[in-house]
């Protein structure tokens, strides 16, 4: 029974915590921090060096900082309530007066006044039921001084109309203050918008409610933070009479956009004035206007699935385009925000469909955009650099379907210059297809510019091609994709086999290959990992031991093949404790530590040297089998290289079977 009424107690919690709208969540939380000072306090953020203050949510709580701004915490009463002298907090309910004397007790005191002069006490004083959007005063200091006077001179009408504006022939608390929704104000009948936003901010033609619900005996009052004036037209309409927007009205009517910014929604549109089209290249730009598919893209990237006031951001947040990308919309200080940069120079210029911020910068998104574009002032300079001396120009500024295989410019270690080599090599970077890294499968074979074929290797940590591995969210331009790598492609020059002979570390290996009989399975097709050791692997033997073993085809044989792993692993695809099977042995262990992969904690010296059958990772030591787990003491990570000693070699039962295999006498009298 007990545990039934507690479920039943617990469902009643989250469904009213859940019927909560997001202003009454964070007033809320606010109220939870400031219960310290006593009852009815709520703690507040106040931006650093201004007088704007927010209530607090957990994540404003926790940064200190609203639009990137440090804030200092403030407590005050909540909603109606007040201080009592000699008492803790806020004990005391306000008494509940008309509109216009609570207009006086919640910091509208100017808009008092001006209800006086506009004759609108008597109104706000009498029977009825109101909403009023009262603007603070400051809201009133903050209106062109021209403005003012022509609302305030001689008493005129067009105060108490702009004050009616202000008000709703009904009681509206902010819980039925929905997102999206409208009401007809007292003047004309001209509609108010309102805008509930998620973090718990509210607006009013995109003035924020910065006191709400301050109640009355004949309604409720809803300070604002700046004057409202009455909305009739659409964003097109908008557009058509701002000169400043002459080329983006031309570029709309182009695109065959003019209807959306007619039609009924609630958009947010960027507009790019005249200046920041003229700011692109002409050439990008005559590109971009003459390709209907690339300027509709750009438009619409420019334009958000929901209206979005200035005054409802208070930190970064990603918001989608109705091209389909996103934009990081967010502010700081005063300043509105895109993708970090503030390039907004008018906020709020409300129509009846949506929201107009005037921007100083187009934004091209990467649909609009050559190869080129894509990876100009990105982290792959350097191989644009190298595309171009290469001569490939035509192919990143056209209208070829190619995936540009870029790597990262710390894929470079040193200034590179351009030779024919490098030419070639930048060549075979471009893809002769426009692909998807999502579509890529393990074992897929890529045909590049250059001629050669390349192989797509999936792993579980990685997708790579050859030796190189995906290190970036792919970049979709108008008609080619670019792949970000971590390497520079190093495409296979011949077998197993052609590589080892062309490396001369390698020329001891060489040798005993021959004389283990393994030539023709070096040669053959397939996928092998060969950990190969270099000279200085057999420089670490004892020259009696190693003689032993090169006069020994088949132990010879017996210990390479336990370098030899089944299947086509780069370097990019080992992670922690990835395991690979020998063609001789039990099992070898691979981990990466500082950025150097192990070998049954031997280090790779050098990795990924591509061949058409396989991958070669230079060992300066041979491998040794790994003891039982039970047996070998675990470390923290793999152990430092170091010179291979004989008798260990010796003690190993693999090794003993297939190195040394000697007599019970030889090893009695070794004992």
């Amino acid at each position: 029974m007990k545990s039934w009424l507690l479920v039943s107690v617990l469902a009643m919690v989250l469904a009213m915590c859940g019927s909560r709208s997001p202003y009454q969540t964070v007033l809320q939380h606010s109220r939870i921090r400031g219960r310290q000072q006593g009852p009815n306090v709520c703690a507040m953020q106040q931006i650093k060096g201004t007088n704007k203050k927010y209530f607090t949510n957990c994540k404003q709580w926790y940064h200190r900082k609203i639009c990137g701004k440090p804030t200092v915490i403030t407590y005050e009463c909540c909603p109606g309530y007040e201080k009592l002298p000699g008492e803790k907090g806020c004990p005391a309910a306000l008494p509940l007066v008309n509109i216009y004397s609570t207009l006086g007790a919640v910091g509208a005191s100017t808009t008092q006044m001006y209800s006086d002069r506009a004759r609108l006490r008597e109104e706000v004083e009498g029977p009825g039921s109101f909403t009023f959007f009262a603007p603070s005063n400051e809201a009133w200091a903050a209106l062109p001084a021209e403005i003012l006077d022509a609302l305030v001179s001689n008493v005129n009408i067009e105060l108490l109309n702009a004050l009616h504006y202000h008000m709703v022939n009904r009681r509206l608390t902010s819980e039925e203050l929905k997102h999206g929704s409208s009401f007809s104000s007292m003047y004309q009948d001209s509609h108010v918008h309102i805008h509930h936003y998620s973090n718990g901010i509210v607006t009013v033609n995109c003035a924020r409610l910065i006191k709400p619900d301050q109640h009355a005996t004949n309604g409720i009052v809803h300070v604002i933070d700046r004057v409202i004036t009455a909305v009739s037209s659409d964003m097109q309409s908008i557009v058509d009479v701002d000169d400043d927007l002459e080329t983006l009205r031309a570029a709309f009517a182009a695109a065959g956009l003019s209807t959306l910014l007619e039609s009924p929604g609630q958009y947010t549109v960027f507009a790019p004035t005249n200046d920041a089209f003229a700011k692109i290249p002409q050439e990008t730009l005559n590109r971009i206007l003459g390709d209907p598919v690339a300027l509709k893209d750009l438009l619409n990237y420019h334009i958000l699935k929901q209206l979005q006031c200035a005054e409802s951001i208070v930190s970064g947040t990603s918001v989608e385009t109705l091209q389909g990308a996103a934009l990081e919309v967010g502010c700081d200080g005063d300043q509105m925000t895109l993708n970090g940069n503030a390039i907004v120079t008018k906020k709020d210029q409300l129509g009846t469909n949506g929201v107009i911020h005037y921007i100083s910068q187009l934004l091209i998104p990467d649909s609009a955009k050559t190869l080129l574009e894509l990876a100009e002032d990105s982290s792959v300079s350097t191989a644009t650099r190298l595309f171009v001396d290469a001569g490939l120009s035509s192919h990143l500024t056209g209208s070829e379907a190619l995936t540009m295989l870029a790597p990262l410019n710390d894929a470079f270690k040193e200034s590179v210059t351009m030779t024919p080599d490098l030419r070639a090599l930048m060549k075979n970077h471009l893809l002769k297809q426009q692909l998807s890294s999502k579509a890529l499968y393990h074992g897929q074979q890529l045909q590049t510019l250059g001629g050669l074929t390349l192989r797509v290797f999936v792993y579980r940590n990685n997708l790579c091609i050859e030796n190189a591995c995906i290190a970036a969210h792919d970049r979709t331009g108008r008609f080619a994709t670019m792949f970000t790598l971590d390497k520079v492609l190093a495409p296979p020059t011949g077998t197993l086999m052609d590589v080892l002979k062309a490396d001369e570390r390698f020329s001891q290996l060489v040798g005993a290959i021959q004389t283990a009989g393994m030539t023709e399975l070096l040669h053959q097709q397939g996928a092998l990992t060969f950990f190969a050791p270099t000279n200085e692997a057999f420089r670490a033997l004892p020259p009696a031991e190693l003689s032993r073993l090169l006069r020994n085809a088949d132990q010879l044989a017996a210990i390479l093949r336990l370098h030899l792993g089944q299947g086509l692993l780069v370097s990019g695809g080992v992670s922690s404790h990835t395991r690979l099977a020998p063609l001789q042995g039990d099992k070898l262990e691979l981990g990466v530590r500082n950025f150097t992969v192990y070998v049954n904690k031997v280090p790779v010296a050098d990795a990924d040297l591509m061949a058409t059958n396989g991958v070669v990772h230079a060992v300066n030591a041979f491998i040794r089998p790994l003891a039982p787990k039970a047996d070998r003491e675990q470390a923290d990570g793999p152990a430092a290289a170091t010179p291979v000693d004989s008798q260990r070699f010796r003690n190993d039962d693999l090794f003993e079977r297939v190195l040394m295999s000697r007599s019970s006498r030889t090893m009695n009298r070794r004992q």
